[in-house]
């Protein structure tokens, strides 16, 4: 059935729901219901009306048994399908991202938004892209998923959505993306729909989702893909910025306490502008130590004792 005949049938049933039915005691007439009298007549030939009176100059008509079955379960599947929730954003989102303020400033518009609006974070890397997804994530929980352009053909987006039907779709590496990702994203973010034969049967389905990416490069994207996002392009921390972004991150993320994260941040204090080699050498750190850990990842002069 036409979404256009599923609205013209609600309107039919709230039409005979709130108008008494002494204003139409032959049946309501195409004037009532404002549909023209050949769309009527093919919704009798279906079986969807009936016709309760025929004259030269009237015609009555009144939703049949099957009209109002049907209507009846248009309502309740309705019904079932929850109002789209908004991501939850928490009141300290980002609080341990250092600058950037204009980027933060549109990810959260664009999270609490009415109507979708994606967002791209651009430029090379270190230059906490990937922070921003990550507290996305922890703040949405089981509404957001995490995919990484390079390795979604392991699963397929198609799947994973078709799956999971999240609220946000957080991609890391998104210049990495096959073409056959790609494509899905382009359908979801224009206008929410993923539709693809597979297995025998046809899924078609329609998820007004967000989506927020990352990538180090904005060439290889396709202008399609580009002209979906709100792009936004990152600067290179400054010394005293990375140092603090470093030991936020650990704190928060690895569990390190305030001494433990300065350390490792001064261990790789003009060594790396890279948040995850911090977090690297946090991770190694209990069985290596911190500077040999920096010294077998980074390399270089650590001062090794």
């Amino acid at each position: 059935m036409k979404p256009t005949d599923i609205d013209i049938l609600k309107e039919i049933a709230r039409f005979e729901a709130t108008v008494a039915e002494s204003e139409y005691p032959l049946g309501w007439c195409w004037r009532q219901v404002r549909v023209w009298p050949s769309t009527l007549n093919k919704l009798v030939i279906e079986g969807l009306l009936e016709v309760t009176f025929s004259s030269n100059s009237y015609t009555g008509y009144r939703l049949s048994d099957l009209g109002k079955a049907v209507v009846e379960s248009i309502q309740n599947e309705e019904q079932k399908k929850p109002e789209p929730a908004r991501p939850v954003v928490m009141d300290d989102l980002f609080g341990d991202i250092i600058g950037h303020d204009e980027v933060k400033e549109l990810l959260r518009a664009c999270l609490l938004a009415e109507k979708p609006v994606h967002v791209l974070l651009a430029g090379p890397p270190a230059l906490a892209k990937s922070l921003f997804l990550w507290d996305i994530e922890r703040a949405a929980g089981e509404r957001a998923i995490w995919l990484v352009g390079s390795a979604t053909s392991k699963a397929g987006l198609w799947d994973v959505v078709a799956e999971r039907q999240p609220q946000l779709i957080l991609i890391d590496e998104l210049d990495k993306m096959n073409a056959a990702d790609t494509a899905a994203l382009l359908s979801l973010m224009e206008g929410g729909r993923l539709v693809r034969a597979k297995r025998g049967r046809e899924l078609n389905m329609s998820n007004q989702l967000r989506v927020v990416a990352a990538s180090n490069r904005l060439s290889t994207l396709s202008p399609e893909l580009r002209s979906r996002f709100a792009i936004q392009k990152l600067t290179v921390y400054n010394r005293r910025d990375y140092l603090t972004v470093v030991k936020g991150v650990l704190v928060t993320l690895e569990n390190l306490d305030e001494e433990q994260a300065d350390e490792v941040a001064r261990s790789l204090d003009g060594l790396s502008q890279d948040v995850r080699d911090a977090v690297r050498v946090a991770r190694l750190a209990p069985r290596l130590g911190i500077k040999r850990a920096v010294k077998l990842i980074i390399g270089g002069n650590t001062n090794e004792k």
